[in-house]
Parts: structure tokens; sequence; C-alpha cells
């Protein structure tokens, strides 16, 4: 199912979306009694999506991503394919849905749009042995690693390249019903202004989810709704004000946030 945060009168909320944009009567939103990172009941009322205003389907502890983990865009940026998985973090503030806009930062003249497929996180694991994987995800959303190339490429660390307000929309939802294998082979599609920049497919990513998962985990203890980013496809490039950057992943939908000049 697709599982929607969402905001509606002043509320937010929790639904389940149903249909698709070209239904007649177009896509709904049945409220559910709960949360779905634990038992939850559908309540039975829906409201046309059109309603609600869509909002991040998670709020994280965590963004945890995985860094060049497509060996194409490792070459492209001019870097090595790293043999263990390189992970780095993008603070809960970076994180923002749907719609919302994207404010330029200041300190930066380059920043890059990087599309990719994001895990989230369904339970509190630690340690998580290969084979039970899949027990620990809720399912899969799309995301925007959205990169100061200038600063990340001039400081030791990425945490202003990397942890900027608004340099991680996540959304439209969460898909849950995309098994592990499945989602080890999905499209993964970047457009600015309508234009393709990025097109690959996960089964390309030098380090499996079920890598990455055992990797961090091994780590850190990972929360219900904490994200993990998988890496981006080559084609990854800079964005100006008054950009539309879409993320679309087959299978769960697309992401669009506008870039504009912050205030």
């Amino acid at each position: 199912m697709r599982i929607a945060r969402f905001s509606i009168d002043g509320n937010v909320g929790f639904g389940i979306i149903e249909g698709e944009p070209a239904d007649e009567g177009g896509q709904l939103v049945e409220l559910i009694k709960g949360h779905p990172f634990g038992d939850f009941d559908r309540s039975g009322h829906k409201v046309p999506l059109s309603e609600v205003r869509l909002l991040a389907p998670v709020l994280p502890s965590k963004v945890v991503a995985a860094a060049r983990n497509y060996s194409e865009h490792a070459r492209e940026l001019g870097n090595a394919v790293p043999e263990a998985p390189v992970v780095f973090f993008k603070p809960s503030t970076t994180v923002v849905g749907p719609g919302d806009p994207v404010p330029y930062p200041t300190f930066s003249q380059n920043v890059h749009y990087e599309a990719e497929l994001a895990v989230v996180i369904g339970r509190m694991c630690s340690r998580v042995p290969r084979d039970r994987v899949s027990e620990v995800v809720l399912g899969y959303t799309c995301a925007n690693d959205l990169t100061a190339r200038d600063a990340q490429q001039a400081e030791g660390q990425w945490a202003r390249a990397k942890g900027f307000d608004a340099s991680c929309p996540l959304g439209p939802w969460v898909e849950t019903d995309i098994d592990l294998d499945a989602a080890g082979d999905l499209a993964v599609m970047c457009t600015v202004n309508g234009e393709q920049r990025q097109l690959g497919r996960t089964s390309e990513m030098v380090h499996s989810i079920t890598d990455l998962v055992v990797h961090i985990s091994e780590a850190m203890t990972l929360l219900p709704g904490d994200v993990i980013l998988t890496g981006t496809p080559a084609g990854v490039g800079p964005l100006t004000v008054g950009d539309e950057v879409a993320v679309t992943v087959e299978r769960i939908g697309t992401l669009t946030n506008k870039v504009v000049k912050r205030d």
C-alpha cells in the first residue's frame, strides 16, 4: 500500500492512497487510526487527494546516505568506487516534502540534484542479519540528495554540503508493496524543468539495500522512520533558482520541488 503523511484543515495524519491519477474521480486518501509503525485501523473516511497537502512521509531521527554507490556516478566526479559502503548523515532539518520549496543556500553557487531510492525503516533494529533485512523495512520512497558541490569539494567534511536546510526532499509517500528483490531493480529518473537528466536502475548499485542495512545497523541503532538513501545514478548536475526538479522511482511515484531564492 501507499502510506502518506498529510495535513488537512490544520490537522496532520497518515492515510492510505487509493487509485491512480487517471482514475475517474482521481486518487483518494483513506485516513488511518494510529500510525504506520505499529498496528493501525482503516477509518473508512476518504477524501480526495487534491484536498490535502502531502507532507514528507516520515520525520526521521536521522537520514543515513550511501556515497558513490553507483560506479558511473563515482567516476563522473573523478572518485574511486568504494570497496565497502561509505555513508554520511543528513540531519532531520534537511527533510521536506513533495511540493515544498528548496531555498538555495547562500554559501553555495553550485547545488546539484541527486535522484535516489530511499529505504524507510519500520522498526527499531540493530546489527540486522542479512536474512532479516526485509523484516525491518517498512517500504520505499523517492529522495533528492541535494548537494552543495562546491562546499563538498572545498571542505573536508560534508556536513554543510549535504546538510543544509531542505536538502533532502522525500515523498510523495511510502510504498510498502515492494519486496526486497524487486527494490533491487527499479528505474530511478530525474528531470529538471521537464528535461531528463538522470536515468538508472537500482540494480546498478555497487552495494545492495541489504548490504547497506547490515553495514549501517552494525554501527548504530535504526529507529522507526529513519531513512537510508541508496546513492544516485550518473548524470548529476547544477540547479538554479526557479528550476523545478522531479525524482521518479518506478512503482513509487514522483517527487517534485522547486528551487527558490533564500529570503
